[in-house]
């Protein structure tokens, strides 16, 4: 047990711990500053913090996987969409912060990038693996759905709308950083109870995050940017899909499915009605936040709504 959980959260948080205080003053100095909406006024004090602070979280979860890698092969996987996600992040970031480009990647490009990856894990795990696209059903007693064909196109929709989910839910200090770790711990106490030997990627996930937390909370001094939270957002995707228990995200990563879905609602209908609002601001955090919350009452409250609904996938399988 502490070989394939305790150790790789230390080893984990460990990384994390040191390199914050090196990459940070290293992005401050490449100028990698996050531009801030002008509508949120609390939020201009923010312009200028450093963002792809993702590459703190990239780098203690791949030093220490690296090291399982050979014992436990199947955080392979995990640890691909991991990566890649956060590569296309990266890529993402470093035009927007470091060469100036506004828009970053355009939509397209970002969307046959993560269509890509995502095709390779899923060629991955199908041809050289043996995981099953079957999915477990929450609160049926261990029963298994088989779409036959049709799992493969859902695999897409899962995994990129996830990815896209947790990628919306970074906009407050602490927000994704806080929500994930909760994820990552209900994932990591489903993966040693059935023994399937992803442990230390899972946990170097929790260590990675409460790592990078020291320095993403309320004031942050770093943000993770799109490194982080499309790499957290493959790293859920495809820890679910190891694990056979995609339908899971829709319980455990339910605030991720509501700020995507807020975002879809309020685009949709400001389009219909030619300049309508439902919310005052989507992503649903900034709606609340224009609703007077502060920051740290938002990520507390998505917080605890996380933990609860751990409990309930818990009590689901």
């Amino acid at each position: 047990m502490n070989e394939k959980v305790i150790f790789p959260i230390l080893i984990s948080f460990g990384i994390a711990t040191v390199l914050g205080p090196v990459v940070i003053p290293f992005l401050r100095r490449l100028k990698v500053g996050q531009t801030e909406r002008e509508e949120l006024e609390s939020h201009q004090v923010k312009s200028g913090t450093p963002t792809m602070g993702g590459l703190i979280i990239l780098a203690a979860v791949i030093l220490t996987s690296v090291f399982y890698l050979p014992k436990y092969p199947r955080i392979l996987p995990i640890l691909f969409l991991t990566v890649g996600f956060g590569a296309i992040g990266f890529l993402d970031d470093y035009l927007k912060v470091v060469l100036r480009r506004s828009d970053g990647l355009l939509a397209w490009q970002k969307m046959l990038l993560q269509i890509v990856v995502t095709t390779v894990f899923a060629y991955y795990l199908i041809r050289h693996t043996d995981v099953s696209l079957t999915m477990l059903v929450p609160f049926s007693g261990g029963q298994y759905l088989d779409l036959g064909w049709l799992a493969i196109p859902l695999l897409y929709f899962a995994v990129i709308g996830t990815v896209n989910g947790v990628n919306f839910t970074d906009g407050l200090d602490g927000l994704a950083s806080s929500v994930t770790v909760l994820v990552a711990v209900f994932f990591t106490v489903v993966a040693v109870g059935v023994g399937s030997g992803i442990e230390p990627i899972t946990c170097a996930v929790v260590g990675a995050l409460l790592g990078f937390l020291l320095f993403n909370v309320y004031p942050a001094s770093v943000f993770m940017g799109d490194t982080g939270s499309l790499a957290l957002g493959g790293f859920v995707a495809a820890t679910a899909y190891v694990l056979q228990m995609p339908l899971f995200i829709l319980i455990v990563g339910l605030i991720y499915l509501i700020e995507v879905v807020s975002v879809i609602l309020q685009v949709s209908y400001f389009k219909l009605t030619h300049g309508k609002r439902i919310f005052k601001m989507a992503p649903i955090h900034h709606h609340f936040e224009l609703c007077g919350w502060s920051e740290t009452r938002v990520v507390a409250v998505f917080s605890i709504i996380t933990a609860l609904l751990c409990l309930v996938g818990y009590a689901a399988l």
